[in-house]
């Protein structure tokens, strides 16, 4: 069986920046322990697959580790793909999660791209002593949302700063934590960290994004925002927060494309 692949850099106006991920075109799907075989080895941060039926697009993604119940650069990446090698027309795709239901990507002008995504409902959380110590920096306020921890800071400059334990961090039982503080030349800055799901930290995370707009957008009474996540390799994104509902807007470009022999 031969699988059609891309690699997309997603959240990025260049090759070498943002978020890579890898999208896998299926004609029906595979069974998981297969998709999860084909994650590891492409051993990125996700690999998106996509199935057709009828007028929407199945989406699921899996990191090298587990599938996810949703994820942001992977979803972009996949538009991009559908926009641009599968001769996708319309302006609009409609993609369906298993785990997190119907989703959206619009194409713009000047190759920018918006996904429509669910709100995270965040929790205030009573202070985690364990995973204070593995981030290394107490926070001011922190949230639980569905699958992650948010934790609060004052300045980019503490974001920046931060050097987790991993061997710590990855006793936390969640997908992953969020760092987020004001940002000087944006409205808000992050880095994400997973090592349960085998990512220590994720350049460009589009899915912590759907908690961070909400808290921000509250924070600073405004809905339209600014973000950006500062890994190594770095990442700008657009958000705007409708009650229920996140955009979160970035572009894309082409690494690799080829086939998977299985």
């Amino acid at each position: 069986m031969k699988i059609p692949i891309y690699q997309i850099d997603a959240f990025a106006n260049t090759v070498f920046s943002g978020n890579p991920a890898a999208v896998c075109i299926l004609q029906t799907w595979l069974p998981p322990q297969t998709m999860q075989r084909i994650a590891q080895e492409n051993n990125l941060a996700e690999t998106a697959f996509i199935v057709q039926k009828d007028s929407i697009f199945e989406l699921r993604w899996f990191t090298p580790e587990t599938e996810v119940d949703l994820c942001g650069h992977a979803t972009l990446a996949s538009a991009y793909v559908l926009f641009e090698y599968k001769g996708f027309k319309k302006n609009t795709i409609q993609f369906y999660s298993p785990r997190s239901g119907h989703l959206s990507v619009t194409k713009g002008s000047n190759d920018l791209m918006t996904m429509d995504f669910p709100e995270d409902e965040l929790i205030a959380y009573e202070e985690n002593t364990e995973l204070n110590e593995a981030i290394g920096l107490t926070p001011k306020n922190t949230f639980k949302g569905k699958t992650d921890y948010l934790l609060i800071y004052d300045s980019q400059q503490k974001i920046e700063a931060i050097s987790p334990n991993f061997h710590l961090l990855d006793a936390i039982d969640c997908r992953g934590v969020i760092v987020t503080a004001p940002g000087k030349d944006v409205d808000f800055v992050s880095r994400f960290f997973a090592p349960l799901c085998g990512i220590p930290e994720d350049p460009v995370t589009g899915s912590a994004h759907t908690s961070m707009t909400p808290y921000w957008s509250k924070v600073l009474g405004k809905t339209k925002l600014s973000a950006k996540q500062l890994s190594k390799r770095g990442g700008e994104l657009q958000c705007e927060y409708l009650k229920g509902r996140v955009k979160i807007s970035g572009k894309a470009v082409p690494y690799l494309m080829g086939e998977i022999t299985i």
